[in-house]
């Protein structure tokens, strides 16, 4: 599985742990930004380059990466086809992938430590979607709002 990462320079070292875990777990890791800490960037330029990406690959998954979290899934939602998450537990992040298919991860490196992180990547990426009927028809509502744009 084709796994896109991206961090501003709050989630920076977080990323780089991240990285080093997907690539022992033998998952092709593309890192689409920050290649280095720089103090003054801004997420969304960061962030656009992995939502764009998993926006275009259906059979992919994107993590993101900042302080909170909550910039870095606001601008992955923006992009047709991604839904993402703002991952804070084991039980949001299972639910996520069995209810609404999110493929796309946000962490924030304020609230979980890179441990936390690995535990809440292995779970996003491990748990399939259900495909249970109720949740199939809310993700298809879900694409006739993005379609109307």
């Amino acid at each position: 599985m084709k796994v896109f990462i991206a961090a501003d320079h709050a989630g920076f070292e977080l990323k780089e742990e991240v990285k080093k875990f997907l690539i022992a777990q033998n998952y092709e890791v593309e890192d689409c930004g920050a290649f280095s800490f720089e103090k003054g960037d801004d997420y969304p330029d960061l962030i656009v380059k992995a939502a764009e990406k998993v926006s275009q690959d259906p059979q992919s998954k994107g993590i993101v990466f900042g302080k909170s979290g909550t910039g870095e899934a606001i601008v992955a939602n923006k992009f047709k086809n991604v839904r993402a998450v703002l991952g804070f537990s084991v039980d949001n992040v299972r639910l996520s992938r069995e209810h609404n298919d999110t493929n796309v991860l946000s962490l924030g490196s304020e609230f979980v430590s890179a441990e936390q992180a690995k535990k809440l990547v292995q779970v996003f990426l491990e748990t399939p979607f259900s495909n249970e009927a109720r949740h199939v028809r809310r993700i298809e509502e879900i694409q006739e709002i993005e379609d109307r744009e």
